[in-house]
């Protein structure tokens, strides 16, 4: 201990810098196990956030499957997700330059199957699944038209590309097609206005004949209240589905007679919020035994599900983190896990050697793991007699120590969403704060998903007041605790959480400072400019427009200027489509007329959530020089300039 020094909390030495927190945001997901290989997509922000197919066997190196200068990754929705398919040797991707289909043989140049679009990206795949005899591929397809809303299908698509037809159209949402094992069937889920897909969808399956024409369909599940989440059928031809019916996302089995049946019958979540597509939360064994991931409490479970015993069995691996990207082949699951000291791994498990392999690993503790937070579950009092959630990760330096009677600075960070969930993952850039002499505190406000649907549903009507309430009572809790400075105070949040963070700011008295990442500052404007997806999710939040329109300007912080007295920085991206940059500008302008300290960055060729990693680490050294000066503590670090307006001479 003697070269422990007493250094002030935010101003530790650390050895996880911007650039290397940057680094280890690559992006692992969308696992695809086949015979005994396995394919994922990993996106790379030292290749200014480029997605490649990566493929690996047993024993073998990973290698590129896609080639250099291409990314794969769908549009459709904004946020994307199922991106590719593999069928064997073959694999279809979207490519995110023009949104078109490509097929690419292994060793060989990807091709085009599906038209040029007349307007640039105007048709979108996504959700692919290939035929069981490799002939067809059903997708999720959005097709936009100039003005006015997009255009949501879906379509079957031969995989030489030589035909395409529709197989369901109508409704304004659709995801997971699945091909039955014949071939003879497609199971899929729609949705409509105002409903997001984790409020209500239908389940339903519909005949295609051998040349890709389609037949009658049946509704299978679902409805308004009832949300469907991944159709799948098992070897058998039986179709197995998730469904929160019972306030709970449990898995359900339809019988020969049509009877339903809970396999799970647990308060516990099989499923997520689908936020993006192409989500696995579980798969079958060639034997018909399912591999499933669950959430109880905040707590990731693998287990092993026998469907005629509904026998579940939890399997003993050292992760914490199960991410809904499950995939198998034969006995064999692909999966993707992690921990709060366990990087990201890309694993292959198989059950009948019970062989485990590490295929990919985001290689990011090179350093002292000393300098590691581990992250406390806690529970915590919050308003109307409830509990919400967090992850409290206390500063932790091996070579540093705060002077007596200093507590430290705590940092709230607001999930986006807002129906995401906060895991206890291995996040460097937590760690680059925790590292420094900040406490953090990651939140699972009301409104977050893993606490069952009330507790997700009990943000609808009330946002930007019960979040904003968890905001405030998770940082008055560890104040309470002894465990952060009362007067240090921050909140940051990306999307939905920069949302909060400007409510908190702007309508409370708690946080010193702040920051936003390309968060909502103004209801109307951001109801009439954002993407298809979330156009009427503010009905839901909020309330119906136009009949609640004074909650909606009630509740917009930039309605209320004269109220925030707050420092806040804001980043943006410039070609943000979701949260256009105009909802950044509005609030800068507000800072601007207030005469309140400020930095603003707007982030070139970014789009909703940063991925390259120039501009990740700048907006991370951006947090920790603004937070510095104005709460009046030097970081050790050499960071880039910060050009803050309207700061008083000689600083906050």
């Amino acid at each position: 201990m003697s070269d422990v020094q007493r250094i002030p909390y935010g101003a530790w030495p650390s050895p996880i810098t911007a650039d290397r927190a940057a680094a280890a945001s690559v992006g692992l997901s969308e696992t695809r196990a086949f015979g005994d290989a396995t394919t994922w997509l990993e996106r790379r922000p030292q290749e200014r956030g480029r997605s490649v197919v990566v493929r690996s066997g047993p024993g073998a190196e990973p290698v590129d499957v896609t080639p250099p200068g291409v990314s794969v990754r769908t549009r459709v929705h904004e946020y994307g997700g199922g991106s590719y398919a593999v069928a064997g040797a073959t694999t279809y991707f979207a490519n995110l330059e023009d949104q078109r289909l490509y097929r690419q043989e292994v060793g060989g140049a990807p091709t085009a199957i599906t038209p040029e679009p007349a307007t640039p990206r105007g048709l979108r795949y996504a959700d692919m699944n290939v035929s069981p005899d490799g002939r067809w591929i059903v997708s999720v397809h959005e097709r936009h038209q100039g003005e006015g809303m997009p255009v949501n299908e879906l379509v079957v698509i031969a995989a030489d590309g030589s035909a395409m037809s529709t197989l369901a159209s109508g409704r304004d949402f659709y995801a997971f097609p699945r091909w039955s094992p014949d071939g003879a069937r497609v199971a899929f889920i729609a949705w409509d206005f105002p409903r997001m897909p984790w409020d209500g969808t239908e389940l339903l399956v519909v005949d295609v004949a051998s040349d890709g024409s389609t037949g009658p369909s049946r509704a299978v599940a679902g409805g308004e209240h009832e949300s469907i989440f991944q159709p799948a059928w098992g070897p058998d031809g039986s179709l197995t589905f998730v469904s929160d019916r019972t306030d709970w996302w449990n898995l359900y089995r339809e019988g020969a007679d049509g009877e339903q049946t809970n396999l799970t019958p647990m308060s516990a979540e099989f499923a997520v919020p689908m936020w993006l597509f192409g989500y696995s939360s579980y798969d079958f064994l060639s034997d018909g035994r399912i591999v499933c991931a669950y959430r109880d409490r905040g707590v990731h479970h693998l287990a092993l599900l026998d469907p005629t015993t509904r026998e579940l069995l939890d399997l003993d691996l050292p992760y914490a983190n199960i991410e809904p990207a499950l995939s198998v082949s034969g006995q064999r699951l692909a999966f993707i896990a992690g921990g709060p000291t366990t990087p990201t791994q890309v694993v292959s498990l198989d059950f009948s050697t019970r062989a485990v392999e590490v295929l990919r690993e985001n290689d990011v503790v090179d350093f002292d793991p000393e300098y590691l937070s581990v992250p406390e579950p806690i529970e915590f009092p919050t308003t109307d007699g409830q509990t919400a959630f967090a992850h409290y990760y206390p500063p932790t330096n091996p070579v540093a120590v705060a002077p007596d009677g200093e507590r430290p600075p705590l940092l709230v960070q607001i999930h986006g969403g807002p129906t995401s969930e906060v895991d206890p993952e291995l996040d460097l850039a937590v760690q680059f704060f925790t590292s420094r002499g900040f406490a953090f505190a990651d939140v699972n406000y009301r409104g977050s998903t893993g606490y069952g649907r009330a507790f997700r549903e009990s943000l609808y009507g009330r946002w930007g007041v019960v979040d904003v309430d968890d905001a405030v009572a998770v940082a008055e809790h560890l104040v309470e605790r002894g465990l952060a400075d009362r007067d240090r105070l921050l909140i940051t949040g990306g999307s939905a959480g920069g949302w909060t963070a400007l409510c908190a700011l702007t309508f409370r008295d708690v946080f010193a400072t702040g920051s936003s990442y390309f968060g909502v500052s103004d209801l109307e404007s951001f109801a009439e400019t954002t993407h298809k997806f979330e156009s009427k999710y503010l009905d839901l939040l909020v309330g119906p427009w136009p009949e609640t329109a004074h909650l909606w300007a009630q509740r917009s912080p930039v309605r209320h200027a004269e109220l925030l007295s707050s420092p806040l920085l804001i980043l943006q991206g410039d070609e943000d489509e979701v949260v256009p940059p105009a909802q950044a500008e509005v609030i800068v302008q507000a800072l601007k007329s207030r005469g309140l300290p400020y930095a603003y960055l707007l982030f070139e060729g970014e789009q909703h959530g940063f991925r390259k990693m120039e501009s990740i680490s700048r907006g991370l050294s951006a947090e920790l020089a603004f937070y510095g000066t104005i709460l009046g503590f030097e970081p050790a670090d050499r960071l880039p300039p910060l050009a803050i307006e309207n700061l008083p001479p000689g600083g906050a």
